[in-house]
């Protein structure tokens, strides 16, 4: 395991070299991106050492957001990527969703992703809440842009009506994307009460 720590660290030594010469803007927030994301790699491999975790079925590697090809069926030589965390998973949606910036990511990142997948798994919405400016969106964001899925960011209103809201509903369901409704508490009681049947 120290050897692959080594790797990680030799990797993003050599970005942080690449990403200070002269590079096109769009290069540079790649680079920066996946920097961000070796470092959080770097960080969880470093706490596997430390831990001494070697065994797959431990939680500590169940709780990492992680991808995998894997054959589409027994006869068919196809391979899909596949994203799992916990005892989720899904297929990645392969949904371009921008060369965006990304935000670092903290243990919390990864309680709120586990968290959010396993909502999901029980066919449940996630519902992240907490002082404003904490990343709530952000975070809900980057799982979706992590999983190859469009996330499409509300921000309601006491102006929305239930007429409003099923075309919202109608619009997210019809493209498979997910809706994040910042401010959710606004929407007036009448109308939630609709939105909850």
């Amino acid at each position: 395991m120290a050897e692959h720590l080594q790797v990680v660290i030799g990797r993003i030594g050599h970005l942080i070299a690449r990403v200070r010469t002269d590079l096109a803007f769009d290069l540079r927030m790649k680079i920066i991106t996946v920097i961000t994301i070796d470092v959080h790699a770097r960080d969880v491999v470093r706490d596997f050492v430390v831990r001494k975790i070697v065994d797959q079925q431990l939680f500590a590697w169940q709780a990492q957001l992680k991808f995998y090809l894997e054959r589409r069926g027994p006869k068919d030589d196809r391979k899909v990527c596949v994203s799992r965390i916990c005892d989720w998973s899904t297929f990645y949606n392969y949904e371009y969703v921008g060369n965006c910036g990304r935000l670092v990511i903290t243990p919390l990142t990864d309680r709120c992703y586990i968290t959010l997948t396993q909502a999901l798994n029980l066919s449940m919405g996630g519902a992240p809440a907490g002082p404003a400016g904490t990343g709530k969106t952000e975070t809900t964001k980057d799982l979706g842009r992590a999983l190859g899925l469009q996330v499409v960011v509300f921000n309601c209103s006491d102006q929305m009506t239930y007429l409003t809201m099923g075309q919202i509903f109608m619009g997210l369901a019809q493209t498979g994307s997910w809706g994040c409704f910042d401010e959710f508490n606004r929407i007036s009681i009448e109308v939630l009460s609709v939105v909850s049947t």
